[in-house]
């Protein structure tokens, strides 16, 4: 069910074939700048490490862009804990440079999206439902391969570093990433500009596209005007929604959501959310709402603004154990469903170049919520994002590296 790239479980591959990896004893390890956050709310701290050697099932990468995503930040917060230090960056993109024995269905020099990984043998990734993967935490959040190893380590101490974020660690100039992350894209897209297609914009877009399905003609609002909502706003356009509500409390946001095509929007600050949508739609509510924020009283209030029959999807990350209340009484007469979703639903192998095919046709414009920043200013990225300025941060590396 898993187009190319994927890997061999068979040991039996072709010695020396083009793009192989191979190591001589005794070659020193290679070493490559990486943001490294060594503790809880700690900063990310440039610094040169040690890269491992490339093993069967992996690509090793050069990374020209990298995007900047929530759960970076929820995971240097440590309301994920991935074990620290390490190295976070799930949204890369770059050139790959050197490919693994066991890898098939990419070359060197190829231009990959990274996106999220999964093991490929379970029940739900062999139905194609990868982003469900039994091993899912433990691919892109336990810092190390399925082995128990990491790629990285500090050359001064050699203390061990978190790796294989998402099945990449992309906030690095190279990586050893996990077959099963990489997309290949085309050569004459921006490279630089694509990495965020890898997750945020592809949760965002998917969530609409893949898993709600709104039919053409049908009302949606989306609740956080950031980067996902934004992705899922044009998606919103893309598949024909007659009625776009975009809910945030920053008006600026709420003004791109108008320009990228929502048909309304609401300031959450000016008093209930769900009634302002009901007024906009006539009483009715609408068909569809989509969560992103994060917000427990949020995602109430997105259920609060169904239609008769409506669903909310639940995208924005809370903290585990989180809980939300919702009315259960009437809802029995409203019939109304609260679908969770990862990562869009998507098959990234498959879902991001339709999304490419899309913007190339003008008609999913996602670099409009995109500002690129220097990688080493990835502090200010992060703050600037935080700050509710900036909607979707891309560092980029230097291009002569």
């Amino acid at each position: 069910m898993w187009p190319t790239p994927y890997f061999r479980r068979s040991p039996t591959h072709q010695s020396g074939r083009a793009g192989s990896a191979t190591r001589h004893e005794g070659d020193a390890p290679m070493r490559t700048e990486a943001a490294v956050v060594r503790e809880k709310n700690g900063p990310f701290q440039l610094q040169e490490i040690e890269l491992d050697e490339l093993r069967a099932d992996e690509v090793r990468v050069r990374l020209v862009g990298a995007g900047v995503c929530h759960t970076d930040a929820v995971v240097r917060e440590q309301i994920y804990p991935t074990p620290l230090p390490a190295v976070l960056g799930h949204e890369g993109a770059g050139v790959i440079e050197q490919v693994g024995d066991a890898v098939v269905g990419v070359s060197i020099g190829d231009h990959v999206v990274l996106s999220v990984n999964s093991c490929g043998r379970c029940r739900q990734c062999l139905a194609g439902d990868n982003t469900y993967c039994a091993d899912l935490y433990a691919r892109n959040f336990g810092g190390t391969r399925p082995d128990g190893s990491t790629a990285l380590r500090d050359p001064e101490n050699r203390e061990a570093i978190s790796s294989h974020f998402f099945g990449q660690s992309s906030f690095a100039r190279r990586a050893n990433v996990q077959a099963r992350s990489v997309v290949p894209v085309p050569p004459d897209v921006p490279l630089e500009l694509m990495g965020p297609l890898g997750c945020g914009i592809q949760t965002g877009a998917g969530a609409v596209m893949n898993s709600l399905r709104p039919p053409a003609g049908s009302s949606i609002a989306v609740f956080g005007a950031g980067a996902v909502g934004l992705s899922a706003v044009l998606a919103a356009q893309a598949v024909g929604c007659a009625q776009i509500v975009a809910v945030d409390i920053v008006p600026e946001r709420l003004s791109l959501a108008k320009e990228l095509g929502a048909t309304d929007t609401v300031d959450a600050r000016d008093g209930d959310a769900a009634e302002r949508i009901k007024e906009l739609t006539g009483g009715l509510g609408v068909d569809f709402a989509l969560e992103t924020s994060g917000v427990a009283a949020v995602l109430r209030t997105a259920a609060d603004s169904l239609a008769l029959r409506g669903t909310v999807g639940l995208v924005g990350a809370q903290a585990p154990g989180q809980e939300t209340s919702f009315e259960t009484g009437l809802s029995m007469t409203r019939g109304w469903k609260l679908q969770m979703i990862i990562e869009g639903d998507a098959v990234p192998q498959t879902f991001i170049p339709r999304l490419i095919e899309l913007w190339r046709k003008g008609r999913f414009p996602f670099d409009r919520l995109v500002t690129f920043y220097d990688f080493a200013d990835i502090e200010k990225a992060f703050a600037d994002s935080a700050a509710g300025g900036t909607i979707k941060p891309v560092l980029r590396f230097a291009t002569s590296d």
